[in-house]
């Protein structure tokens, strides 16, 4: 038993420890795609708003999501009774899905990049992280408030989202959206002599991609919370629902490599919901649609609707987190290879409610800041950049 509960605990560890990893994944993804002069700011902000996220999620956060509060003695939240488990395990479940919190506003942060204040975005992502998180966390996760029960009775099965397309990026990706519209373009983008803007370093941004695309297996295939849980087939449906994102994006971008390193993140995106549920080869069918999606969204919401998202987040983590939740309940039936026990109605239901929150509940935190503590950089700061601005040093400063 104690070995057992010990396996537990380090293997979830280890989970944990992989998510986290996807952070700096996250800073140099958004270091390599902003311009030089934002470098900096790209590395701080993503640290910074980890450390705010874990405290919130900390002291109120999980609190509403599981009803566990950590405001006990060592001996206690060591496994000594109130419900935590022997060995520690429950504080390395915390740690593991605070890493799932905290990646929201790491999501946000790319979408919002070159133009945001460096403490009220701060401020935001504890509040995202403290409470609208957890909110729908607790219904997806631990069925809260009797909407799974209700979905189940109403069409036949719970709603299933087994790492996070939906809780996690839809939610992050919903959220962006919401905040790059309150907070505008940045000053030069669009208008008469408007113009796009080129990454600043491809070799950064791939680096980012290859850190989050190793951190995924933790958390996909982590997402079990224990050894007896562990499946092979999460592992190899990550894997080939990235292959199958690369390998659209490639085709679909005509070989663009920002199109690329993101295509593997889209098809990574959109498997999550269904991973524990696909047969290989429709995994690889998701993460294909997934890179299509991420390329034709991401031309159509810069060239078309105009909307400044930098690094294309609602495309990636919106719409593809989107599309893996409704696939779950497509590929995830017996009728097409899969492990069955979902109901595509469930999944369009919970994908559709838990993207329109996240929007709405984005908007009116964005509108609220913007009333209390401005958000947006003024124009000079933009044109200074952000590193000097509010930190007062470049990514270079011996040059």
């Amino acid at each position: 038993m104690a070995e057992s509960a010990g396996l537990d605990v380090f293997f979830v560890l280890v989970g944990a420890i992989l998510v986290f990893a996807m952070h700096g994944g996250f800073a140099f993804l958004e270091l390599g795609t902003v311009r030089g002069k934002n470098q900096v700011n790209a590395l701080v902000k993503i640290l910074v708003d980890f450390a705010f996220s874990t405290l919130a999620y900390f002291v109120i956060g999980y609190s509403i999501a599981y009803g566990v509060t950590f405001f006990h003695n060592a001996a206690t939240l060591s496994g000594g009774g109130a419900g935590f488990a022997p060995q520690g395990f429950s504080l390395v479940k915390f740690f593991f899905l605070a890493t799932f919190a905290a990646a929201v506003p790491a999501i946000i942060s790319g979408g919002i990049a070159e133009r945001a204040k460096f403490w009220p975005q701060v401020i935001a992502a504890a509040v995202i992280v403290g409470l609208i998180y957890p909110f729908s966390e607790g219904i997806v996760w631990n069925a809260n408030y009797g909407i799974q029960a209700w979905l189940e009775s109403s069409f036949g099965a719970r709603f299933h989202d087994f790492a996070g397309s939906i809780q996690v990026h839809a939610l992050g990706g919903w959220l962006a959206l919401a905040a790059v519209l309150r907070m505008g373009a940045r000053i030069g983008r669009y208008g008469p002599n408007g113009r796009p803007f080129a990454p600043s370093s491809i070799p950064w941004l791939a680096l980012g991609t290859w850190l989050l695309c190793i951190g995924w297996f933790g958390f996909n295939v982590m997402s079990a919370q224990s050894v007896a849980g562990v499946s092979g087939l999460v592992a190899i449906n990550s894997l080939m629902a990235m292959v199958g994102g690369i390998i659209a994006a490639v085709v679909i971008g005509r070989n663009d490599p920002g199109f690329t390193h993101n295509g593997a993140l889209a098809g990574l995106v959109a498997v999550c919901a269904g991973s524990d549920l696909y047969h290989p080869l429709a995994a690889l069918a998701v993460g294909a649609v997934a890179g299509v999606i991420f390329v034709k969204g991401f031309t159509w919401t810069q060239e078309k609707l105009k909307v400044d998202d930098v690094l294309g987040v609602w495309p990636l983590h919106g719409l593809c987190g989107l599309w893996g939740g409704i696939a779950a309940g497509i590929f995830g039936l017996e009728a097409l290879g899969g492990m069955g026990g979902v109901s595509f109605l469930t999944q369009l239901v919970g994908s559709l409610a838990v993207s329109v929150y996240a929007f709405a509940a984005g908007y009116v935190l964005y509108w609220l800041s913007n009333r209390v503590a401005p958000v947006r950089l003024s124009d000079e700061q933009q044109r200074r950049g952000a590193d000097l601005s509010i930190h007062s040093i470049g990514a270079e400063p011996e040059f």
